[in-house]
C-alpha cells in the first residue's frame, strides 16, 4: 500500500520544478519559431543592430545558453529589461506592478466561488437549481468581459483606466471570473457531490446516531479533496485572468503576458509565465500541506476511531 506521504511529497517536488520547467518549455518554443529570436525581434531588413541585440540578450548562445543566463538572473530577482513592450524598463518592476493587481482580482473572484462551495457543502442550494446554474455557467468569460468593458467605458469615458474606474474594472473582472465558464456552478455541484459521496461512509451514519454533526465528521476526511478542487478552481481563475485582464484593460499579470506575446517581447513573456508558475506552485504547496495536516490529525485520533 502506498505510504500517505508519497502524494504530498510529489506535489512539493512539482511545486519546486514548475517555476523552472515553464520558462524552459517557453524558451524551447521560442527557438522552435521560424527564424532565430533576434531576427524576429529585430528583422535585419528593417532594423539595424540585430547581431548586437542577439549578443546583448544572449540570444546567440542557443536556447540552453540563453536559458542558463536568464535563469541565473531570475534566481537573483533580475529578469532583465523589456525588449519591445516598454523598451528599457526593468521587467522586475513590471512584475511588481502587475502581480498585486492579479492577486486582488483572483481574491475577489474567489468570493463567489467560495460561497458556491459553502452552498454545496451545506446543501443550501437544492439540486433543482443545478440546471439554472449550468445555463449561467455556459456563458463564456470573454462575452461577459466585453459587456463589462462596454459598461465601464460608457460610465467613465476616457478616464476609465485610473482611479475609481480602475477599481470598477477590477470588480467587474472578478465577477466575470467568478461566474463565467461554470466557476460558481462547478463549485456548488462539485463540493456537494464530494460531501454526498463521503456521507455514504459508515462512520458518518454512526456519528449521526451519536448526535454528532454531519459536517464536522466529514470535513477532515474530505479536506484534501477540497484542497485539490480549490487549487483547480484557482488555476481556472488564473487562466481566465489572461482573457479578462486583456479585454477589460486591467494592468495585471495576464495583461502583461498578453501584451508581451503581442509585441514578441520574449523577456516579458518568460517573466510573466514564471509569475503564473510561481502562483501555481504556491497552490501545490498549500494542497500538500493540507494533506499532511489531515494525515497527522487522523493519526492522532483516539484509539479505536477509524475515519
Amino acid at each position: 500500500m502506498r505510504q500517505w506521504w508519497v502524494r504530498p511529497a510529489v506535489r512539493m517536488a512539482a511545486a519546486l520544478l514548475l517555476p523552472i520547467a515553464v520558462p524552459a518549455i517557453i524558451t524551447l518554443m521560442i527557438w522552435a519559431l521560424p527564424g532565430d529570436p533576434a531576427s524576429i525581434i529585430c528583422p535585419p531588413e528593417s532594423c539595424g543592430g540585430t547581431a548586437a541585440l542577439a549578443e546583448r540578450w544572449h540570444l546567440d548562445a542557443g536556447p540552453m545558453g540563453f536559458f542558463r543566463n536568464w535563469l541565473g538572473g531570475a534566481l537573483q530577482g533580475d529578469f532583465g529589461r523589456s525588449w519591445r513592450l516598454l523598451q528599457g524598463e526593468e521587467v522586475s518592476v513590471l512584475l511588481a506592478q502587475a502581480i498585486p493587481t492579479t492577486l486582488v482580482l483572483i481574491a475577489v473572484a474567489l468570493v463567489p466561488v467560495l460561497l458556491g462551495s459553502a452552498a454545496g457543502a451545506t446543501r443550501a442550494l437544492p439540486e433543482k437549481a443545478d440546471p439554472v446554474l449550468q445555463v449561467l455557467g455556459l456563458v463564456p468569460a470573454i462575452v461577459l468581459a466585453l459587456a463589462a468593458a462596454a459598461l465601464v467605458q460608457m460610465n467613465y469615458g476616457a478616464a476609465s483606466y485610473v482611479g475609481e474606474a480602475r477599481w470598477a474594472r477590477i470588480l467587474a473582472g472578478a465577477l466575470v471570473l467568478g461566474l463565467a465558464d461554470g466557476a460558481f456552478a462547478g463549485a456548488v455541484t462539485g463540493t456537494r457531490g464530494l460531501f454526498r459521496s463521503e456521507d455514504q461512509q459508515r462512520y458518518v451514519g454512526i456519528a449521526i446516531l451519536r448526535g454528532e454533526g454531519r459536517l464536522g465528521n466529514t470535513l477532515p476526511n474530505v479536506a484534501p479533496a477540497l484542497a485539490g478542487q480549490l487549487r483547480a478552481r484557482v488555476l481556472h481563475l488564473l487562466s481566465g485572468a489572461v482573457v479578462v485582464e486583456a479585454v477589460l484593460g486591467i494592468d495585471g499579470l495576464g495583461d502583461l503576458l498578453w501584451n508581451g506575446a503581442l509585441w514578441q517581447d520574449f523577456g516579458v513573456v518568460l517573466a510573466a509565465a514564471t509569475g503564473f508558475a510561481l502562483l501555481s506552485s504556491l497552490l501545490l504547496l498549500v494542497q500538500a500541506l493540507t494533506e499532511i495536516g489531515v494525515a497527522v490529525h487522523i493519526r492522532r485520533s483516539p484509539a479505536g476511531v477509524v475515519p
